[in-house]
């Protein structure tokens, strides 16, 4: 499904210009958590390797010239324990096959970075322009001739998702947003992590500074077994 005339919504990706872009991976999440004593099974990284492999079945016609992480490829602030090291290496090692560059979007989880990325010759950036679109983490707004020469931007960290009643069940579902930033088209990205489903966009407090805003005249389109547009957000309160 398009989100954008020339951008399509590939489950939780996106895809143009022959770019694909994924974010908010947090690799290493559940180790965090099993810490906190918080026992969750260790299944995350084969979760993202199946979804996507589903992400490549959808795309095997259409050529992958680069890979763009918006942000958050790990998840732990101030170290790198040893599941993230060797879960993030083959991960990158995955998308190598499938693509001529991978590109780093900073996130805020990603303090040290480096080591990793050095590893694998993988650049880092704050953001990155393919074409008009302005792909940046959405941790922070950036500087004005970034955003000059963008009439589209991509932003992660938000990890949109919405929750949805049924009687006495509810449920959260990962969605892409689609709105305005100073005129600009914005996109919000879903987290590409399978274990926690993000920030409920109807309740929960909203984090980042592009979505400091009236949110009613966003659309919503929800991730399940196929994208789903759910009308504007405005409607969905």
């Amino acid at each position: 499904m398009k989100i954008l005339p020339k951008i399509d919504m590939v489950d939780l990706a996106l895809y143009f210009d022959s770019a694909l872009v994924i974010a908010d991976v947090h690799i290493g999440y559940e180790e965090v958590l099993n810490k906190k004593g918080i026992l969750v099974p260790r299944t995350q990284f084969e979760e993202m390797v199946k979804r996507l492999g589903k992400i490549f079945g959808m795309l095997k016609n259409r050529k992958i010239e680069m890979i763009i992480i918006n942000g958050d490829l790990k998840h732990e602030f101030g170290t790198i324990s040893e599941q993230e090291w060797r879960n993030t290496l083959n991960f990158l090692d995955l998308l190598a096959g499938h693509c001529k560059e991978i590109v780093l979007v900073k996130g805020n989880h990603d303090t040290i970075l480096g080591p990793i990325a050095k590893k694998r010759n993988v650049k880092i950036v704050d953001n990155v322009m393919v074409g008009n679109v302005l792909i940046a983490h959405g941790d922070k707004i950036p500087g004005k001739e970034a955003l000059k020469k963008a009439s589209t931007i991509i932003i992660g960290h938000e990890h949109p998702a919405i929750s949805l009643k049924k009687g006495p069940r509810t449920e959260t579902y990962k969605c892409f947003l689609k709105g305005k930033f100073k005129g600009k088209s914005l996109i919000v990205q879903p987290s590409f992590n399978t274990l926690a489903e993000g920030t409920d966009i109807l309740k929960d407090k909203i984090l980042s500074p592009f979505l400091s805003q009236n949110l009613d005249n966003f659309e919503v389109y929800v991730v399940e077994d196929k994208v789903y547009d759910f009308g504007k957000l405005g409607r969905l309160r």
